[in-house]
């Protein structure tokens, strides 16, 4: 017994020499890389500069309806997606247990019974001259604990921390992209319910356009020709109306998918009521790393290759194990729990690899190409980040420009259908002129409404550009 306990000793010893070696030893730690972000990532020379960045202010204050409050909500309660993401956390969080235990010894127990007996024309069964048969009871635990000498647990364990922040960043991706989707869906609805609307009172002008005609060629003024192209501006309008009810249906089912419910009519306000609060306060382009969702899992990614490579390169040193055997074992069970049954072994093994078919080599090669994919794909991301923000700074900061222009073409045209008409009616103009002053008079409308969601989906796109929609 008291040799046991002197083994006992000998191993935790050991441990704690060999802990303190691997706390001791020095590794390579992750460094941002330097330059991933230029500071005229934006094209921003209308801009000033700003600490400050929208991307800081809560989905809640962008988006001010209240009915659209109620479906981001809805849909960050239910959406697929967003669960799908939050059970890929889940799991990298048991992974990422794992790797924390692998610092633990490894320890197991149990009973075993061995039969046996030896074939009596071997030597051995020469020597004997007669079959005997052996039975022998064990109760035999083991425990292997393996040095982290140069550091490739710890660099197993960063990789999947890595592996977890980057689908807690993923997670934040859907929903800021469930958010600005929702947003732009809604935005498109009330759009389109302007633009029915806007057709619906052009048909009936259009209807009563075509009763003019009539009553003009009835008087001998106008043709039937003119009657004809009356009717077809008539139908032409109707036709767009079946589309316009079209595409509200199916954005409706759209909406209803990413809140998780089946297809159902949406509830919504109108275009005129909208008021998004959109500062352009951009902030600097580094905040992108601590904004952007999916230029944080790109980082993250980074990270992971950089530990991996560790974990590859430690594989070429000498692997140190101890492994400890101990228990009862007795080929009579009466005597199994005797003192005399115990038994005891203990072995500390340095294990330096020398072939192994250069697969050692091979991983840390990969390993390396790995490192620099994830590298280019995080470049790649923070470029990508910085075209949208600029995309979205373009459209949102001439919208107003271009409404304005739109809304003087729309008065041009009005006021061309109604001088047109007038000239028609009195003999002095072809019919012509009125239809195609109705047609652009109807376009420049729908334009109008178009531009006005172009701006609102724009403030949504630069909102979620710079890394807003998930706090």
């Amino acid at each position: 017994m008291k040799s046991l306990l002197n083994i006992i000793k000998g191993i935790t010893f050991s441990a704690i020499i060999l802990g303190a070696i691997t706390s001791c030893m020095a590794r390579k730690e992750y460094e941002r890389p330097k330059n991933v972000v230029d500071e005229k990532l934006f094209r921003t020379d209308m801009l000033p500069s700003d600490s400050a960045t929208i991307a800081n202010v809560s989905w809640k204050e962008i988006f001010t309806d209240p009915i659209l409050q109620g479906h981001i909500s809805k849909a960050l309660e239910n959406n697929l997606d967003i669960r799908i993401a939050l059970e890929s956390i889940n799991s990298a969080e048991a992974y990422l247990k794992q790797s924390k235990a692998a610092y633990q010894p490894t320890l197991s127990i149990g009973p075993n019974y061995t039969f046996q007996t030896q074939s009596i024309n071997t030597q051995f069964g020469q020597i004997i001259g007669e079959r005997r048969y052996v039975n022998q009871f064990d109760i035999t635990g083991s425990i292997t604990w393996e040095a982290d000498i140069w550091g490739k647990l710890r660099a197993q364990e960063k990789a999947q921390l890595a592996t977890y922040l980057g689908t807690v960043a993923a997670h934040k991706a859907v929903k800021s992209s469930l958010v600005a989707s929702i947003a732009s869906a809604y935005y498109q609805l009330l759009t389109f319910d302007a633009q029915k609307k806007i057709i619906t009172e052009t048909i009936a002008v259009r209807e009563k356009n075509l009763e003019t005609t009539k009553a003009l060629k009835a008087s001998g003024t106008l043709t039937e020709v003119a009657v004809q192209q009356s009717e077809a501006l008539v139908f032409n309008a109707k036709s767009l109306l079946i589309d316009i009810d079209t595409q509200i249906q199916l954005l409706e089912n759209t909406m209803s998918l990413l809140m998780g419910e089946s297809s159902h009519t949406i509830e919504r306000s109108t275009l005129e009521g909208q008021n998004l609060p959109i500062d352009l306060k951009l902030g600097y382009p580094s905040q992108l790393l601590a904004n952007r969702p999916d230029v944080m899992r790109a980082e993250y990614n980074l990270m992971n290759a950089f530990e991996l490579t560790n974990a590859a390169k430690a594989q070429f040193y000498p692997t140190l194990k101890l492994t400890g055997t101990g228990g009862l074992q007795s080929v009579d069970i009466d005597h199994l729990f005797s003192v005399n049954s115990l038994f005891a072994n203990v072995v500390a093994g340095l294990a330096q690899p020398i072939l192994n078919k250069r697969t050692i080599k091979t991983n840390y090669d990969v390993s390396l190409a790995n490192q620099e994919t994830a590298y280019l794909n995080f470049r790649k991301t923070v470029l990508t980040a910085g075209k949208e923000v600029s995309d979205a700074i373009r459209v949102f900061s001439v919208q107003d420009s271009f409404i304005d222009l739109k809304q003087k073409e729309l008065d041009a045209y009005k006021k061309s259908v109604d001088y047109s008409q007038e000239l028609v009616n009195y003999g002095m103009a072809n019919y012509l002129e009125v239809l195609n002053a109705s047609v652009n008079s109807l376009n420049a409308e729908l334009n109008i409404s178009n531009a006005q969601y172009s701006k609102m989906k724009a403030a949504v796109e630069l909102y979620q550009a710079l890394g807003g929609g998930w706090k």
